[in-house]
């Protein structure tokens, strides 16, 4: 049996400013964004430059954090919103949820995508390589501030919380999630996005990975106390969210190798796009003049 280090959840204190553990792994999360989409934009593996991707980080940030402080108070605690509907904004107290997260994600990038008019599918690809690092340094914020914990066991690892009112040893589930979640889950999108594969199959491979990986560590991960389990008494919030995650990521890979170019094809029709209509101006052009020399 393990005891964990009882970290101090305040990383820097200076005055009445503290910046807690969590909260730098959310900055360490978007700094892995920003430096693996200006490396990608210079190596051109991806449609947007390296101008870009301040605006990128910025629509994803925003996608996380109200993304996943609403899908809290959706999915985990709506009786509470309804109670007090200003601790919705109270962030400061905890609260967010992944789920919730991700269609903030894909909501913002959708606009940045439209915005820049990209390929949405190109897009949210990238997001899916970049999404498990900032999934791993979540975990490990969670573990350092001993949130989410695992249920009861008695294997060798097994840890007891500080924090923890029972004092039970528990699954250290933070560090599960953040090495299946996180680290697999990135080496096997990094090794699949290697090679030639059409729009949105990345994105597939993320929403089976993770719906299968959360659906599974939800078995030894303890339920939030106020919602307990939702169905026969072993099916948690947690799992039933996955569920449609990973129907949705099978059906995803599915329909992008029908239907979707992969980002030469999409290069290659937009540079035969342009130069049609550069041509077509000049076109226009000369027989505008033509006309004016007869008028």
């Amino acid at each position: 049996m393990l005891t964990h280090p009882a970290f101090d959840p305040v990383a820097i204190s200076l005055g009445p400013l503290q910046v807690h553990w969590y909260g730098l792994m959310y900055l360490a999360g978007f700094a892995f964004v920003f430096l693996l989409g200006k490396r990608l934009a210079k190596q051109g593996k991806v449609p947007f430059s390296a101008d870009q991707v301040d605006d990128l980080v910025f629509y994803a940030a925003m996608g996380v954090v109200i993304g996943g402080r609403l899908g809290y108070v959706l999915f985990y605690d709506f009786a509470r919103f309804l109670d007090n509907p200003l601790w919705a904004i109270q962030v400061w107290k905890g609260g967010m949820a992944f789920h919730g997260g991700l269609i903030g994600v894909i909501v913002g990038l959708s606009l940045f995508a439209h915005k820049h008019h990209y390929p949405k599918g190109a897009i949210l690809d990238f997001a899916a390589l970049a999404a498990p690092v900032g999934l791993f340094f979540g975990r490990i914020g969670n573990f350092i501030g001993q949130e989410l914990w695992g249920r009861a066991s008695d294997l060798p690892w097994a840890m007891v919380f500080p924090r923890d009112p029972l004092l039970l040893a528990r699954h250290p589930s933070q560090l599960y999630e953040a090495f299946a979640e996180g680290l697999v889950l990135f080496f096997v999108i990094y090794v699949f996005s290697r090679q030639p594969r059409p729009f949105w199959a990345a994105g597939g491979i993320f929403l089976l990975g993770y719906g299968s990986a959360r659906f599974c560590i939800e078995f030894v991960r303890e339920p939030d106390s106020h919602i307990g389990f939702d169905l026969f008494d072993w099916i948690s919030r947690g799992q039933i969210l996955s569920t449609p995650m990973i129907i949705a990521g099978v059906a995803l890979l599915v329909w992008s190798y029908k239907t979707q170019p992969n980002l030469p094809q999409w290069q290659a029709q937009q540079a035969a796009l342009q130069t049609r209509q550069t041509s077509s101006k000049k076109k226009h052009g000369k027989a505008n003049k033509k006309q004016g020399k007869k008028t």
